[in-house]
């Protein structure tokens, strides 16, 4: 009944706000065109379709709105005025009022919140669909930023996803392709990565690990977390000074150069994903920022991250093998690859998966971004995984959405920028360096440490594996005399049991004569 409520309230906001019409009005089939017709009969739908979309995502609660901002960076594929209302959710969310907040930053930290800070803005900077920031001043005239949890957040986050779970589910059963897309793992990721971002310290620390991850880069920075001021509902850190990335005209009138900043943020990226493992996966353009002080001018401020992402050694291997081997148009190895990590079912022909890859991919080379959709890219492999029966990886979600937001603010950077030219040094000299010379002397020297206390040990546990241990020597010989009395054992038995027979057919035979 609770999913059917909510359910219920999802088809209300639809037609409310005329969703149903705006998914509807692109098809060119008359009968489609005719079932528009009656469905927004009756209805008054005075607001633009893009402000209509953008208030009902807001409606139907955060879910909705990650959705929506993850939509907001791909204006390739949308129409310019529901991309521009949609780009409203990545930080104009309306916020809650600023009574509340200081309520929720004095229950945080037990003070009133003049006694915590010197000056606290009432006027959020930042409002999201997790939580708003508001500007303040430490005792001492810190600047800083404190983010404050929106209140009553879990119970509508916990019923969407138990709705979801409930449709992944349905999915499952009745969909072709519900095995393979793996719905209810899909759910389970999105799950963990919202819950998260519900609490404040977890993404204080992925801060800091990106932070120290970052340092000898110099293309990013990331604000310090002030540690004594943060709680699970609360954070504060250092303010940054910057101008949003996506006010394109204000950075080219400011000097900074948009086509390094562009090339700057492939770097980010890769390095973050390949090297380290560790990536933030919320980069769309209301959490990053441009530099604009003198010391630290045009780099990146990475803002938010409730949201990051996490690679295995394996994970990484496979992917940069993946890159290289498209960057180099050899579709055999990628077909190999699909084989070789279990994605593809194993009696698959490499040939046949090898000729699908090269015919969505092939077009696409030596051609700038501006002319480039990878959401195209994306959709036919999409179908050509369902042709072969590719398994969606859910630890790769995260992954995926990251490269569409990274797409999305090249492309409004510079249209020019070649995606594969700029990323193809960086992922062969990272292969170098994890397969070649380099990769070994580095993997001795993490080990080293471990070396040290091992070799010292190693005659002894050598001498020690050779040399014969009485105890294990004492209870082998117990062992194999106790299996020689049982055998004997066995064996007298049987004698008997023979000799019991013999005997037994020898009186029957003197019987029968002695009866005869």
């Amino acid at each position: 009944m609770r999913h059917f409520a909510r359910l219920v309230y999802i088809c209300i906001t639809v037609l409310r706000y005329g969703l149903d019409e705006l998914a509807l009005s692109g098809f060119r089939q008359p009968w489609i065109r005719a079932l528009v017709r009656v469905v927004t009969v009756g209805r008054r739908l005075d607001r633009p379709r893009g402000e209509r979309l953008r208030i009902a995502l807001e409606r139907l609660g955060p879910i909705f709105v990650k959705f929506g901002q993850v939509l907001s960076t791909r204006r390739d594929l949308l129409p310019v005025d529901i991309a521009d209302e949609l780009a409203r959710l990545q930080d104009r969310v309306p916020p809650f009022p600023a009574a509340i907040a200081r309520r929720l930053v004095e229950q945080a930290f037990g003070r009133r919140i003049d006694e915590v800070f010197e000056t606290f803005d009432d006027t959020p900077v930042a409002s999201a669909s997790i939580a708003q920031v508001h500007f303040g001043t430490l005792p001492g005239g810190r600047e800083v930023a404190v983010k404050v949890l929106r209140p009553g957040m879990l119970p509508v986050i916990e019923g969407d996803l138990s709705l979801l779970r409930t449709l992944a589910r349905w999915i499952e059963r009745l969909s072709a392709d519900g095995k393979r897309l793996r719905p209810r793992e899909v759910v389970a990721e999105f799950d963990a990565y919202l819950h998260d971002e519900l609490d404040l310290v977890r993404e204080a620390g992925n801060a800091a690990q990106l932070r120290r991850n970052m340092q000898g880069l110099d293309l990013v920075l990331i604000p310090e977390m002030i540690w004594d001021l943060c709680t699970s509902t609360v954070i504060v850190m250092q303010r940054m000074h910057g101008v949003p990335i996506g006010q394109v005209q204000r950075l080219r009138d400011a000097g900074v150069d948009l086509k390094r900043l562009a090339r700057d943020g492939v770097t980010i990226f890769f390095t973050q994903v390949f090297r380290d493992g560790f990536f933030h996966a919320d980069m769309h353009p209301g959490n990053i920022q441009v530099s604009t002080d003198p010391a630290t001018f045009g780099r990146y401020i990475a803002l938010d991250f409730g949201i990051i992402g996490t690679l295995t050694q394996v994970d990484k291997d496979y992917l940069a093998q993946n890159f290289i081997a498209f960057f180099r148009r050899d579709y055999k190895r990628v077909a190999e690859l699909h084989l070789e990590s279990g994605w593809v079912p194993a009696g698959t022909r490499i040939e046949s998966l090898e000729g699908a890859i090269r015919a969505v991919c092939e077009p696409h080379f030596d051609r700038p971004l501006k002319d480039i959709s990878l959401g195209q890219v994306l959709m036919r492999l999409f179908q050509t995984s369902r042709r072969f029966n590719v398994e969606i990886q859910p630890q790769l979600v995260l992954l995926q959405k990251t490269l569409l937001n990274v797409e999305g603010l090249g492309r409004e950077l510079d249209p020019d920028l070649d995606l594969w030219t700029t990323a193809k040094p960086f992922l062969e000299r990272w292969m170098n360096e994890q397969v070649g010379w380099r990769g070994l002397l580095e993997e001795l020297r993490r080990e080293a440490p471990r070396y040290s206390r091992m070799l010292p040990e190693l005659p002894r546990l050598v001498h020690a594996a050779l040399q014969p241990r009485p105890d294990r020597l004492a209870e082998t010989l117990e062992q194999m005399l106790a299996e020689q009395r049982r055998a004997r054992r066995l064996v007298q038995r049987a004698g008997w049991i023979a000799v019991g027979f013999v005997v037994g057919v020898v009186a029957t035979a003197v019987l029968l004569l002695y009866v005869g």
